[in-house]
């Protein structure tokens, strides 16, 4: 199971489909890290609606491998603003580590963009 196939796209629309139920529900957790990050409450109900959108994105793969792609690509742009986030509030580099290995594999991704049926 490679980076273009579509299994890996299917296996993170899923887990973006779960963060986004956790964004939700306002687990403690992920709301500390938003604190953390000074994400101002006027965009953390947008999130779920961005890592929903990006699951259906991802899945997208299945019919409309350009779209896939794309959202790959706006994916990457999205880690790129959360590494400047830790960037911004000094945040400890392994709490960036996260975010730093999604962007990379996001961009991976866009490079190669999905496999062909």
């Amino acid at each position: 199971m490679g980076l273009t196939s579509s299994r890996t796209y299917v296996a993170l629309a899923a887990l973006q489909a779960g963060d986004a139920v956790a964004c939700a529900i306002g687990l403690p957790v992920i709301a500390k890290a938003l604190d953390d990050l000074e994400v101002p409450d006027t965009v953390r109900p947008v999130l779920p609606v961005v890592k929903a959108a990006a699951a259906a994105g991802l899945l997208s793969v299945l019919r409309y491998p350009a779209l896939a792609r794309l959202t790959t690509a706006m994916l990457t742009l999205y880690f790129v603003l959360a590494v400047g986030a830790h960037i911004r509030v000094r945040d400890r580099v392994v709490n960036a580590i996260p975010a730093a290995a999604f962007l990379t594999l996001y961009a991976v991704m866009t490079l190669r963009g999905p496999e062909r049926a």
